[in-house]
């Protein structure tokens, strides 16, 4: 495809960005931000590590407030929070700020990992004041989702929710991270996806390991996935942030 072929307005964006950059000026351009990404892993280390472990929420930024997986994400929010675990989400509109107002409502931690998007992204009013961490580099956000989070609660999204999903499901099974629960929240909305794996990843491709699917919880309520993580801290000894 020619440059001149680009015949909309995004497309005429990108072609003027090839216009305007020689790959000189590219590689320029991308050695300086190593340092901009070096100062997003300090800032976050230092403040993620002053709150301390907490479990991931992840779900769609499109969810509206008075839908039932809001609605659901912010009971399962609250009930974690009661249970002494702090709720770490995107820090968005949606399911993000479902939970993180579950989490502000029963009194446990509430941080947001905010990353600046073309739409839809905008910071909730749950967040704890010191706890609203905002990034450029969506690796980086992931990183920290998973090194400070205890589990990992998946309501229904879109490619972001999938993405975060996966990420943790295959640094837990290649053993990069600890064991910590992921639980999918709404077997009607994920009973499709999981069917496919089953069926084509494990069994007829045999890309997946019929073990690591037991890496995935399913449940529908807040009760099962209270209930899923404390059974998990009480089989390895552990406890949450009291």
């Amino acid at each position: 495809m020619r440059l001149e072929d680009f015949d909309n307005d995004e497309d005429k964006v990108i072609q003027d960005r090839l216009k305007q950059k020689t790959w000189n000026e590219i590689r320029t351009n991308d050695s300086w931000a190593i340092f901009k990404i070096m100062a997003e892993f300090v800032n976050g280390y230092e403040a993620m590590g002053r709150i301390g472990p907490c479990v991931s929420i992840f779900g769609s930024a499109r969810t509206k407030p008075e839908e039932h997986f809001y609605l659901l994400a912010e009971k399962i929010a609250f009930r974690i929070s009661k249970a002494g675990y702090g709720v770490i989400t995107g820090g968005g509109p949606g399911i993000m700020e479902a939970g993180n107002k579950g989490a502000h409502l029963g009194g446990g931690t509430s941080v947001g990992l905010n990353i600046e998007l073309p739409f839809e992204q905008h910071y909730n009013p749950y967040i704890d004041r010191d706890k609203n961490l905002n990034f450029d580099y969506f690796f980086v956000r992931k990183v920290m989702f998973v090194k400070y989070s205890q589990g990992f609660v998946v309501m229904p999204g879109g490619f972001g929710t999938l993405d975060e999903m996966f990420e943790a499901i295959t640094l837990i099974q290649t053993k990069k991270v600890a064991k910590f629960p992921v639980i999918l929240v709404g077997r009607e909305f994920w009973a499709g996806l999981i069917d496919w794996v089953k069926a084509v990843l494990v069994e007829k491709y045999k890309t997946v390991s019929p073990g690591d699917m037991d890496l995935i919880r399913i449940v529908d309520t807040e009760d099962e996935v209270v209930e899923v993580l404390d059974n998990f801290y009480k089989k390895y000894t552990l406890s949450p942030n009291f």
